[in-house]
């Protein structure tokens, strides 16, 4: 008992913690921008060719294609048995080799969908210019970035950056130009080109032209022209620049003021507590440096999900655990019921190290298993000690009588278990999306139960066999300590505070001992059990004997 616990313990602190399980999503995402181009452009001159492109392509159960304006997105299914690498290459390959794709459209990108999920979101407001307010995200962006543990962070709901440049048809008459001129100025001007090397005695030297414009001001001082006596006509003479942003909907308010949205994001082994943890420590290191009148707020933190979803586990054992100590404790011995409940806390503790071993994290769906199995936990536990408790009735002796009692059940306690884990094994057959998630749940399951079937027939057989209670005072507080520390448990808001409580109620205990008060009480309690256990068998051997 003592290697599962310690096995359960040590795993627990350093076992992953993610909102939901890593999903092996089998996609292929292909994406073809074509700016300007309406719908049915997209439809029929990307869409289409691309379609009649994927047929044949060994492992595609479907394909599912989008066309919006300006952009053609296709999706690709694939069977749960096809190899995705292979099924990736293939699917490139037939797209790259698409020349019939109209002049305008862009490069088309292929990828295999890979599942990102959202941690938590942060908001930034206070600035009222929108640059400044993009700004100021895309800083904080890229110093979250830096942080360990945290590799997915975008800004959303921020129109992007756009350079417009507005030619009048006056100006172009005015000085003798063609539209085409001036976008074959912009277009040759705008550019990085290698100009090849030089071979020195010192070495080689590279060269290189830079004229690539990245802002309204560089691209207004592009050359459109030179005459003949010398003089440039620059493309400010000719059109307006306007260094803003793109004509979008796209508008975030947060507490009736304008705010960026920042969005952090787990992939792979990436924990959530961690990420957690680490953004808010970030920013309470950064809300000092921000200018006046700028907030960041943490909102939409899917890690408080997660800590809720634990706390109903808790809560649920918790429950479950108080109603097997006072049942077992009517109608059989507060000794029994303890030792009984015990398999509850090494079950879980064994079925973590188990679950962590086979590479799954602490997450909605194994938690979800293991609320799930709580009730089925106890059962063998319950039938061992009850033919433990029974065989003593008898007269057997202590450490003879557990092991007489445990053989009489064994089969019928194994044979549950492995029914109940048969009902599950089919869940780990199942194909895509909830096919996986129940094989999280099944897995969780049986992890629970082959510990539990090992707590019933070794380790609670020792316990009965070699523990006893000589008096009455010992045997109730036995069964006390779990029952305290459960509800001590509710109660502390922390470590300290539990031990502080556990300390202060234990002392309680003891000082109503050694003035008698315990002794009296737990004759009292004794008593009743055996009121409500021989009631118990009367009621059996009377009243259900004759049905």
């Amino acid at each position: 008992m003592c290697l599962i616990i310690l096995g359960g313990m040590v795993t627990l602190p350093s076992m992953r913690m993610t909102t939901f399980i890593d999903i092996d999503l089998p996609y292929i995402s292909i994406t073809v921008p074509y700016l300007g181009a309406a719908p049915e452009e997209v439809e029929e001159g990307v869409c289409i060719r691309i379609e009649e492109k994927l047929e044949g392509i060994e492992g595609i159960k479907h394909t599912y294609s989008n066309a919006s304006e300006g952009m053609c997105s296709v999706s690709v299914e694939l069977f749960e048995d096809a190899d995705k690498s292979k099924a990736l290459d293939e699917v490139k390959n037939r797209i790259d080799s698409i020349d019939t794709f109209p002049e305008e459209t862009e490069k088309p990108i292929t990828s295999a969908v890979v599942e990102v999920r959202n941690v938590l979101d942060l908001t930034i407001t206070g600035p009222e210019d929108e640059r400044t307010l993009k700004e100021l995200a895309e800083q904080v962006r890229d110093d979250l970035t830096q942080l360990p543990g945290i590799s997915q962070v975008e800004v959303k709901n921020m129109r992007p950056y756009e350079i417009s440049i507005e030619v009048s048809e006056v100006s172009l008459r005015r000085h003798g130009l063609t539209f085409d001129e001036v976008a074959r100025a912009v277009r040759t001007g705008s550019l990085d080109l290698p100009g090849g090397a030089i071979k020195t005695e010192a070495g080689e030297i590279l060269l290189r032209t830079k004229g690539q414009a990245y802002k309204g001001d560089e691209y207004e001082n592009l050359v459109i022209r030179t005459r003949s006596d010398g003089t440039r006509l620059y493309l400010r003479d000719v059109a307006t620049v306007v260094d803003g942003f793109a004509d979008t909907d796209q508008l975030l308010r947060f507490n009736g003021k304008s705010a960026a949205l920042i969005k952090v994001k787990r992939i792979g082994d990436e924990d959530v507590n961690h990420i957690s943890g680490t953004v808010t420590n970030f920013l309470t290191e950064l809300q000092p440096r921000l200018p006046q009148g700028v907030e960041v707020t943490i909102w939409n933190d899917e890690s408080t999900m997660l800590k809720d979803r634990v706390d109903i586990l808790l809560k649920s054992g918790r429950q479950g655990f108080l109603m097997v100590l006072i049942l077992l404790a009517m109608f059989l011995r507060p000794k029994l019921s303890f030792w009984v409940s015990v398999g509850v806390p090494v079950a879980f503790l064994g079925g973590i190290f188990l679950v962590n071993a086979l590479g799954h994290t602490i997450n909605v769906i194994t938690l979800f298993g293991f609320i799930m199995v709580l009730g089925i936990l106890v059962d063998d536990a319950i039938v061992v000690g009850e033919s433990v408790h029974s065989t003593h009735q008898e007269g057997f002796d202590q450490l003879p009588g557990a092991i007489e009692g445990t053989q009489r059940v064994t089969t019928p306690v194994v044979f549950g278990v492995m029914t109940t884990i048969a009902a599950f094994t089919p869940l780990l057959l199942g194909v895509g999306f909830m096919g996986q998630v129940m094989a999280v749940i099944a897995t969780t399951v049986m992890c629970c139960l082959v510990f539990s079937l090992i707590e019933s027939q070794m380790i609670l057989p020792s316990h009965l066999g070699h523990t006893s209670a000589k008096t009455d005072a010992g045997e109730v507080g036995l069964m006390l300590i779990p029952i305290v520390a459960v509800l001590l448990l509710g109660f502390a808001w922390n470590m300290s505070s539990f031990i502080g409580l556990t300390i202060a109620t234990g002392s309680i205990i003891y000082a109503s001992h050694l003035a008698g008060f315990f002794t009296t009480f737990a004759k009292r309690i004794m008593s009743i059990q055996v009121i409500f256990a021989d009631g118990l068998e009367s009621l059996i051997n009377k009243q259900f004997r004759r049905l």
